[in-house]
């Protein structure tokens, strides 16, 4: 399962020159005005581009944009793969060609980036992550599309919206707003794929030395610590570490929030960092100390590729990351230990808890497209029950997590034969899955600052110093823009 790792999307690739044209002098996470209005994109004043929802008109019909061609952007990845055979069904309903084109997700985000800053609208729709609506949102590149969703002219009547999990449709929308919830403003994408953040496990091990998974966070500490034996190469739990923001968001944030923390407080329209409370230090104190006690020796190096490859191959017996990644490596001929593996919630915060951290691959709209009926058909067909359910059941080996409850508790459950707890899990989280990050348009510089500051406690740094030198930094950081 393939995600943007350690990627600053407005930095990764760009050189000093190329960042300043794209970003101004000061910006970090929003252009300069005067380069935006050049662009022909949004401003603080809101879009330059209008909404094209209200153009549509009549009955809603599948072929109203017949003899259209889009370009969509995308990055390689199981989604995208299980969804390509299926292109030639959505021309066939709809007459409308696809032209997608794949750029390594080394490169995918500069150059997402570049097309969206630049207002041609060279492509009608793309893949995002819902934490970069907050960057690309402000600037008025990304189209709402709740316009569109309440449009009967432009969507069918069995599309059925709250089909998708509250959660993920929350994650994808919000108005822009220092210290404002997810849930609010537009709704800037829809989601296509998502992952949950929970344990998978060596299930052959624990069998074999009749041991379960631990249902508190001090019990997880002590489990993943028996299960280590360095002089073997068969550590505890893997889970990322590396100076990346991607190091924050999956396991690390699940459990910081399951054991009462939170990264902001919101006092009137500013944010103050809260990751230096008494709580967090004593959590972020644990994690470290997991992470040498038994994570892997170069954990500070670790994605989650990092991960599943060790527990795939024996040298993990857990890990703590997404419930898609490891999904997998289950199936036969995937890894050494396919076939061993089984899922688990994690640790229950102390007031029993199951609150988890998500991810989303999403579908997005450029407000810049000049094809937007034929952009929305596109998504609204890809995020449907009938597609996603038709991708579940042929692209099976990578395609976990459809983001519709029907087609969750329909096509992918019939999915799950081999793969112990995993829907068991997923239910036992979903209720209480969303993003726990609070939104601000300085997520990524902020909580790459933040692995940062895990690696320095790693390193020997006093872990209150540390996070209150972080805290400082990170709410002058969030409300500067």
């Amino acid at each position: 399962m393939t995600r943007p790792e350690s990627v600053n999307p407005l930095t990764m690739g760009l050189n000093r020159r190329d960042l300043l044209r794209l970003l101004g002098v000061g910006g970090a996470a929003a252009a300069s005005a005067g380069l935006l209005a050049a662009c022909g994109v949004g401003t603080g004043g809101g879009p330059a581009h209008q909404n094209g929802a209200g153009e549509v008109t009549g009955g809603f019909d599948w072929r109203k944009a017949a003899g259209t061609e889009i370009s969509v952007l995308q990055t390689p990845h199981p989604y995208q793969v299980a969804f390509q055979p299926l292109l030639a069904e959505f021309t066939q309903l709809t007459g409308i060609n696809v032209k997608a084109d794949l750029v390594a997700e080394a490169d995918y985000f500069t150059r997402l980036n570049t097309e969206l800053a630049s207002g041609a609208g060279n492509y009608d729709a793309f893949m995002t992550g819902a934490y970069f609506i907050w960057t690309y949102g402000p600037p008025g590149w990304m189209e709402d599309l709740k316009p569109w969703l309440s449009n009967t002219a432009a969507t069918a009547a069995d599309y059925d919206f709250e089909d998708i999990y509250p959660g993920l449709r929350k994650a994808t929308s919000w108005d822009f707003q220092t210290g404002s919830p997810l849930g609010t403003g537009g709704q800037w994408a829809i989601p296509w794929g998502f992952e949950t953040n929970v344990i998978c496990y060596n299930k052959a091990e624990f069998d074999r030395r009749g041991i379960k998974p631990a249902e508190s966070f001090d019990n997880f500490i002590q489990l993943a610590t028996d299960l280590t034996d360095r002089a073997n190469n068969r550590y505890g739990v893997a889970f990322r570490g590396s100076r990346s923001w991607a190091t924050i968001h999956p396991g690390f944030m699940t459990q910081f929030t399951r054991e009462g923390c939170a990264d902001y407080t919101k006092d009137g329209g500013k944010l103050t960092a809260a990751m230096n409370s008494p709580k967090a230090v004593d959590f972020t104190r644990k994690w470290v100390a997991l992470a040498k006690a038994a994570g892997p020796t170069s954990w500070t190096t670790y994605e989650y590729p990092n991960c599943t490859q060790d527990l795939g191959a024996g040298t993990a017996m857990m890990v703590y990351d997404a419930d898609s990644a490891t999904y997998p490596l289950n199936i036969k001929g995937n890894a050494a230990q396919a076939g061993n593996m089984a899922w688990h919630p994690g640790p229950a915060g102390p007031d029993g808890s199951y609150g988890t951290n998500l991810w989303t691959w999403s579908l997005a709209m450029n407000a810049a497209s000049k094809k937007k009926l034929a952009a929305w058909l596109f998504i609204q067909w890809a995020t449907g029950k009938q597609a996603q359910a038709k991708a579940v059941q042929t692209g099976q080996r990578g395609f976990a997590d459809p983001t519709r409850e029907s087609v969750f508790n329909g096509a992918f459950k019939q999915t799950l034969g081999k793969f112990p707890g995993y829907q068991d899990t997923f239910e036992r989280v979903i209720q209480s899955t969303d993003i726990k990050f609070t939104p601000q348009k300085q997520f990524f510089k902020t909580t790459e600052d933040w692995a940062v500051a895990l690696q320095d406690i790693y390193a020997g740094q006093d872990p209150k110093t540390r996070l209150d030198a972080l805290a400082t930094a990170s709410s002058a950081a969030v409300n500067s823009v």
